[in-house]
């Protein structure tokens, strides 16, 4: 579309789910809102793997619909390089699987609905000040210029060229990612499929069904080790669980970087960073919607409010730094010791780790307390010396690391 303005309250660079939360809030708490997407369309090319906690979608504000969610997930099978698999049960869904283009583009249009307007096939290329006025240059079809405005958020993903003009760096560590999705036979379609130890050296790989047929599978790793490319390649040749399951081929390719670890700071003087821009994802499993979805909120609210105050120094706008740290900081912080510490165990460590967890006690205080969004309630239990002495022998190395 042609831009109707060339002033703006507040300016959202990405139109990602984290992008229209900001600018959604920031429009309801009163600004004029414009949002840009370098792309052509929203939700294309997906840069995740479409599973979602159902506290991801409760925090977008969307209730599980038939348009997006494709498979509900309850549980997760885990397997070491030795030894049998840990089954992980919820007992009722905890996570949905869902079409990301088809998800995006329903928060794209609430936040139309609150009157953002958005502007496709449009590059954020820099930002201008002075001591009066902020301008965002922009690049639109081959077209550039000037869009004036108090506040920018930049939503725009694990290399945030937002971020890096406003002097506020880049995250420091990025796993690098491959999924294909295509012809699997699961096990159980409620249960995602998790890989661990040297054959995803630095994270995990996984199996996410669509359907009793058709399974996204993917792989992150330290972008230190081997491309994550090669190592999905051996692993589907050399692990006999997913050798005899995936039937060959692919359907779909997504690639694509894993942030781990906030920035040091998120604002600056008349910028705010969100998202993947801003390293807000959970270091255990790398999901960033319901961790961005919060802290998009809060930038929202504070980029409006600022804006229609007409202060938008660094003073003013810190408190969205310290909002979303009061609000995720900890649990982040927790994530990142526990990504360190489980990245850093051998294999024969990895495996007798998961086989102490194999015991029915065990299993049960993991369905009662497991959350995916909030590992740390379940580390606090299984750190009870009274659940395992084998776990608890493991566990007290990672007490030391970690706590």
């Amino acid at each position: 579309m042609n831009l109707n303005k060339k002033e703006y309250d507040v300016v959202v660079v990405g139109a990602g789910p984290i992008g229209s939360t900001a600018a959604r809030y920031a429009a309801k708490n009163g600004a004029s809102v414009l949002m840009v997407e370098d792309h052509g369309s929203i939700g294309s090319p997906v840069g995740c793997t479409g599973l979602l906690s159902t506290r991801a979608l409760s925090e977008c504000d969307v209730e599980p619909s038939e348009t997006f969610v494709l498979n509900k997930v309850r549980g997760a099978f885990v397997h070491p390089m030795n030894g049998e698999e840990l089954p992980i049960d919820g007992k009722e869904t905890k996570a949905y699987v869902v079409s990301r283009k088809i998800f995006d583009r329903t928060l794209a249009n609430m936040a139309a609905k609150e009157g953002v307007e958005i502007s496709l096939k449009t590059r954020a290329t820099g930002i201008e000040k002075n001591i009066r006025e902020q301008y965002v240059q922009i690049t639109q079809e081959g077209v550039e210029r000037k869009i004036r405005t108090k506040v920018i958020i930049a939503a725009d993903g694990v290399r945030s060229n937002i971020a890096k003009i406003a002097g506020l760096g880049q995250v420091d560590k990025v796993l690098s990612g491959i999924q294909i999705e295509g012809a699997y036979q699961s096990h159980d379609t409620d249960f995602v499929e998790l890989f661990v130890g040297s054959q995803a050296p630095g994270f995990f790989a996984w199996t996410v069904p669509v359907s009793e047929e058709i399974s996204r599978i993917g792989i992150a790793i330290d972008a230190g080790q081997k491309s994550a490319q090669e190592c999905l390649e051996n692993l589907l040749k050399t692990n006999k669980h997913l050798s005899s399951r995936y039937n060959g081929g692919n359907l779909d390719i997504v690639m694509g970087g894993i942030p781990i670890g906030p920035l040091d700071n998120t604002y600056s003087d008349g910028v705010l960073i969100v998202g993947d821009a801003a390293g807000q994802v959970k270091p255990t499993s790398g999901g960033g919607i319901y961790t961005g979805a919060i802290c998009a909120k809060i930038a929202g609210e504070v980029a409006a409010m600022a804006a229609l105050e007409n202060d938008t120094t660094a003073m003013r706008l810190s408190e969205y730094d310290r909002r979303w740290r009061a609000e995720i900081g900890k649990e982040l912080a927790l994530g990142m010791r526990i990504h360190k510490f489980i990245g850093g165990l051998k294999d024969e460590e990895m495996d007798e780790l998961i086989n102490s967890m194999n015991e029915p006690q065990i299993l049960d205080t993991i369905t009662i307390y497991g959350d995916m969004d909030h590992p740390s309630i379940l580390i606090k239990k299984l750190l009870n010396p009274a659940n395992s002495r084998s776990l608890f022998r493991i566990f007290r190395a990672f007490a030391k690391s970690v706590l």
